[in-house]
């Protein structure tokens, strides 16, 4: 069977369309293939913007005599874990469980029933035809012990794959979390750990929202320094906006260039929340360019949020985004040229390849009118350069975070015209995925994947709609989340509490995956979690409340023992103990507007708002709340004890807490 790729919703798929390989996508066909055949199956696993995929790509799959060992000898599989994270995510466990690491491209070979019996990741091109020989004759001549080791590693991982031990995420875990994130922090350089350094988002939410609860200065400090040394580093776009997946150091100067959309959509909400709690500028800076990021390079052509932009750009890492003191006075004249290669950290030996450097600002430039015109200068300089290309699907998932911080940063700092993308992004999502009452996970170019969505996908697309729904009083979305998270917990929710990522009726793989472990986005049991304890606050559903609470202890030893990964999880239990706080603005004056303002400046971490006229028997909150006195008013509830209406401005104030 020739190459199927050409046809894919997956720009990944596509780019592997011409390959020599006669790659399949994952579906029963090349299964079948493999079953008459009696051959292994290679599986390849990677995504559109991964720098050593293309790598192993050029080398090997490009490659005429590799592809016709792999056409005579294999079954070949091209996933784009994007697309499929079940698929990734159960390969990836057999991957780390047999090497001890893992990463992509991720190259697993299975039987023809899917049980993994060999996995890596990147091989060079000798090492594969190698590793490709050796694996034949192991079939050809040990068929039946290749079998068997294939079932011993399925079988075990299933084994391990059991609930996760459950705790109470109470006063105690939280300030024990903070405790033992401060023995990780880098003192130096802001974040945790060392080398390669990550944005740890969900974490710096759960450090603001403590900070916010209790008045804990040591989270704000951890949360505050690491935020200003990424707005300050490399792995941010000083002219674009925008973050890159991770920093190669530890100080964060040289980033991995690849630009993912989960990263800036959830750092986007991090620094807005950082601007609430201290006034920094340079939050509201990063806030406000990295929304014009979103909205300039990643909106696609039908509204959605696009997945993620290149490390590549003509095959060379970062070639879009570093520059030589030379290419600085060339765009802008001597004078400035060197200026600015101060300001920016731009030196003759380069902070990158062959002298070049990223762009840093370890200090704002005296002459900020200045700056603004020199980087509206180079901006328009770099456009003319190559640029790297963009994976245009859009992943639901995704594009509800995008919409939740869209929509938060539009209604707080009255932009209109972000709350406006974030609504046609969801109707975009709603309109397109949403199939027979099931999501789907992903589309390109207004055509639907066949891939099913995961847990993550309705608990951030949930979060999303909720967000909006805040945003701009519009019930359409309440109604829609509610509907999301009601299919989830029927759907993926488990007896303990939890959530598994797969959905009880979708495809069977070797085993059903579960993780309530958050790494560069919230795991699907902790982003259902949030959108839960949400819904539940706006709604006074006590249900979909203790579910939350439930699908949040469910990550309580994980995140007692290591709170790194189980930052949102504990960003949620931070909106629990908060209370959550209720708040229903009703009336449609200037008062009800100033009201509003006030409540969006708020930093509680429970915090939940519901706007319009009165007595809206639509939204649950303005059900039954009048205007008193023919005056707009606030009601304010701390879990569902509310106290008394009020019609004045500073009494609201008083009752948030922000004499």
């Amino acid at each position: 069977m020739a190459n199927r790729l050409k046809d894919a919703t997956s720009p990944y798929l596509r780019q592997h369309a011409d390959n020599p390989v006669h790659w399949q996508e994952w579906d029963e066909a090349a299964f079948a293939e493999a079953r008459d055949r009696n051959v292994p199956i290679l599986l390849s696993v990677g995504y559109a913007a991964c720098h050593w995929c293309h790598v192993m790509a050029h080398e090997s799959f490009e490659d005429e005599d590799v592809a016709a060992l792999l056409n005579d000898r294999f079954v070949s599989i091209k996933v784009d874990r994007e697309e499929r994270p079940d698929v990734d995510v159960v390969y990836m466990a057999a991957t780390t469980a047999t090497t001890g690491s893992g990463g992509w491209p991720m190259t697993c070979f299975l039987t023809p029933e899917g049980e993994p019996f060999f996995c890596g990741t990147y091989f060079p091109r000798q090492q594969f035809v190698r590793l490709l020989a050796a694996i034949d004759d192991a079939w050809r001549a040990r068929e039946a012990e290749v079998r068997a080791s294939g079932t011993h590693i399925a079988t075990a991982l299933a084994q391990a794959s059991s609930a996760p031990e459950t705790a109470h995420i109470g006063e105690e875990v939280l300030a024990t979390a903070v405790a033992r994130l401060a023995t990780s922090f880098d003192d130096a350089n802001g974040g945790f750990g060392g080398a390669p350094k990550f944005p740890p988002s969900m974490v710096l939410e759960f450090l603001l929202r403590h900070h916010a609860r209790t008045g804990a200065a040591m989270a704000l400090d951890m949360a505050a320094r690491t935020l200003e040394a990424m707005a300050r580093g490399g792995i941010y776009d000083q002219l674009g906006g925008g973050f890159a997946r991770y920093s190669v150091d530890a100080s964060w100067v040289v980033p991995h260039f690849e630009k993912m959309l989960y990263d800036n959509a959830l750092l986007l909400r991090v620094y807005l929340h950082w601007w609430k709690a201290t006034g920094s500028a340079i939050a509201l800076r990063v806030v406000e360019q990295t929304a014009e990021f979103l909205l300039r390079d990643l909106r696609t052509g039908e509204g959605g949020f696009a997945a993620s932009l290149d490390a590549d750009t003509e095959g060379r890492e970062g070639l879009t985004y570093v520059w030589t003191p030379d290419q600085l006075a060339e765009a802008l004249g001597e004078e400035d040229g060197r200026a600015v290669a101060a300001v920016l950290g731009v030196t003759p030996e380069g902070t990158f390849e062959h002298g070049t450097s990223t762009l840093q600002l370890p200090q704002d430039p005296a002459d900020a009118e200045w700056f603004s015109g020199i980087r509206s200068r180079l901006l328009r300089d770099r456009g003319h350069r190559p640029q790297p290309p963009r994976d245009d699907k859009v992943v639901t998932s995704w594009n509800g975070l995008a919409i939740a911080a869209l929509a938060e940063a539009g209604a707080t700092l009255d932009r209109p015209d972000w709350v406006r993308a974030a609504r046609q992004g969801a109707d975009l999502v709603l309109g397109t995925h949403l199939l027979d009452g099931r999501l789907r996970r992903s589309s390109l170019a207004g055509r639907v994947s066949t891939a099913e969505a995961v847990a993550d996908d309705y608990g951030n697309l949930a979060e999303g709609l909720l967000a909006l729904h805040q945003a701009t009083g519009d019930a359409r979305y309440l109604r829609s989340s509610g509907e999301l998270l009601d299919q989830a917990l029927e759907r993926f929710g488990d007896d303990d509490g939890g959530f598994h990522d797969t959905a009880s009726d979708a495809e069977q793989l070797y085993l059903r995956p579960r993780s309530g472990s958050d790494n560069a986005e919230p795991s699907g049991q902790s982003a259902l979690a949030g959108a839960l304890v949400t819904f539940g606050a706006l709604t006074g559903s006590a249900s979909h409340l203790e579910a939350g609470r439930r699908a949040v202890d469910a990550a309580g030893a994980l995140a007692a023992r290591d709170p790194r990964f189980a930052g949102w999880s504990l960003a949620v239990a931070e909106a629990l103990a908060a209370g959550p706080l209720e708040v229903a603005v009703v009336g449609a004056d200037e008062v009800a507007a100033e009201m509003l303002s006030v409540v969006r400046a708020s930093t509680s971490p429970g915090l939940v708002l519901a706007a319009g006229g009165p007595d809206s028997p639509d939204v649950p909150l303005l059900e039954g709340r009048p205007l008193v006195r023919g005056c707009s008013a606030a009601y304010v509830c701390r879990g569902f004890v509310c106290d008394a209406p009020v019609t004045e401005v500073e009494d609201l104030r008083r009752l948030l807490g922000r004499d």
